[in-house]
């Protein structure tokens, strides 16, 4: 995956396509609420470092986006407006909003753009074509600009006409179709983790459903040298294993699939040994520690318990990339968010060893940021779906699609 990115091509006076992420909170999802505000502007400044080196090279920047799941453009709580609002406040310029991704309006507007102007697209999602990846759309956006930048790597899983169809419009036509800052650092920093792993290379995997990443475990037993189990997911290797669950969550119909991939994996799957349970699923439900083979009958798994975080511990010692997708356990409520707390510290701590971590987005990014130890992880990916389809191996169609460095 070694892929150009806007410091290998030449900008100066050229209309730049970025596909950037700005599917941010909104105040409100109400299509008549006329102040509508974004709430969360992380994403927002994540582009930021792109868009400015763009725009000191001299480009005119096409700013294009998904935001939320609209149905039809009559959506219009999902329209762009507080997010051109609130990137003109960030980047200290005008950004022009236009009410169409396409059509004569965008065209008039776009030819008539100079190096340092930016335009922000509508909702690409208002755009019918947009999710079959529609060769007419894709042909239009392409004819905007000379040059395609893909910042987005949330999206990089998804074939739309936004991140791969106009990137290959302008690619006939001459024009590069690079990485931006974000999507570099992606590449980068995942590639490193799928491709050419440092060892010891230890694998944390959490969250609810084993069924989402059966594939991904299947992968990393080809590259990871251990594999730590925590979450709900726990449950169905434990019940595969014919332990007692009580009420835990557990998926069923995984079942055959946890217990392959335990005699798959031998000792290199490590097991929770202990776990805090209750008898509901509620943030002041009564907690206790129980071994991990004795959950009662009426209770249920809500976290790990800290024999196994000491367990997790002495497996992650000399540990040299540490990749970690899915808390621990329900750590949106505080009683059983002890352990994802701590074992987001504990990384802090190996980061400060010496070791690569990676984030693998969604939870386990909030849990990090929540654990205040965000700026200590080597990468915090902004693309949960993404990263996890990268690290099961598979070949995402909006990097595929990037130029390759010679």
């Amino acid at each position: 995956m070694n892929k150009k990115t806007i410091q290998d091509i030449d900008v100066d006076g050229k209309k730049v396509l970025v596909r950037v992420d700005f599917n941010v909170p909104l105040s409100s999802k109400d299509p008549n609420e006329p102040n509508i505000t974004v709430t969360d502007d992380l994403r927002i400044r994540a582009a930021l470092p792109t868009l400015n080196y763009l725009l000191d090279q001299g480009a005119a920047l096409i700013l294009c986006s998904h935001l939320g799941r609209p149905k039809t453009p009559a959506d219009k709580q999902y329209a762009m407006n507080p997010v051109a609002a609130r990137l003109s406040e960030l980047l200290n310029r005008p950004v022009m909003k236009l009410d169409e991704v396409v059509g004569d309006t965008v065209t008039t507007a776009v030819a008539a753009m100079q190096p340092g102007d930016i335009i922000l697209l509508e909702n690409t999602r208002f755009a019918p074509g947009e999710t079959k990846n529609d060769p007419e759309l894709s042909q239009k956006l392409g004819a905007l600009a000379d040059v395609y930048v893909d910042d987005a790597f949330g999206s990089a899983h998804r074939a739309h006409a936004s991140t791969e169809g106009a990137a290959k419009v302008i690619q006939a036509k001459g024009g590069a179709a690079v990485a931006g800052f974000l999507m570099g650092k992606e590449i980068q920093a995942l590639g490193t983790a799928v491709n050419n792993p440092p060892h010891p290379y230890i694998a944390i995997m959490g969250g609810a459903k084993i069924s989402d990443k059966i594939k991904l475990i299947e992968n990393l037993l080809n590259t990871a040298d251990k594999i730590l189990i925590g979450g709900g997911m726990a449950n169905t290797f434990f019940k595969a294993q014919g332990h007692e669950v009580g009420t835990s969550l557990v998926e069923n119909e995984a079942l055959p699939e946890a217990q392959r991939l335990i005699e798959m994996a031998g000792e290199r799957l490590v097991l929770p040994v202990d776990l805090v349970v209750a008898d509901k699923f509620a943030a002041d439900a009564a907690a206790e520690i129980v071994p991990a083979w004795g959950i009662p009958v009426h209770m249920m798994a809500l976290d790990i318990g800290p024999d196994t975080l000491e367990r997790f511990n002495q497996e992650l010692q000399g540990a040299q990339l540490i990749v970690w997708n899915g808390p621990m356990g329900v750590f949106e409520f505080d009683r059983f968010a002890e352990g994802t707390n701590s074992l987001a510290k504990l990384l802090a701590q190996m980061a400060g060893m010496g070791a690569q971590i990676i984030i693998g987005g969604g939870d386990s990014a909030a849990a990090v940021v929540k654990a205040g130890v965000a700026e200590q992880m080597t990468h915090i990916s902004t693309g949960g779906g993404a990263s996890l389809e990268l690290l099961e191996g598979k070949l995402l169609p909006g990097i595929a699609v990037l130029d390759d460095k010679e």
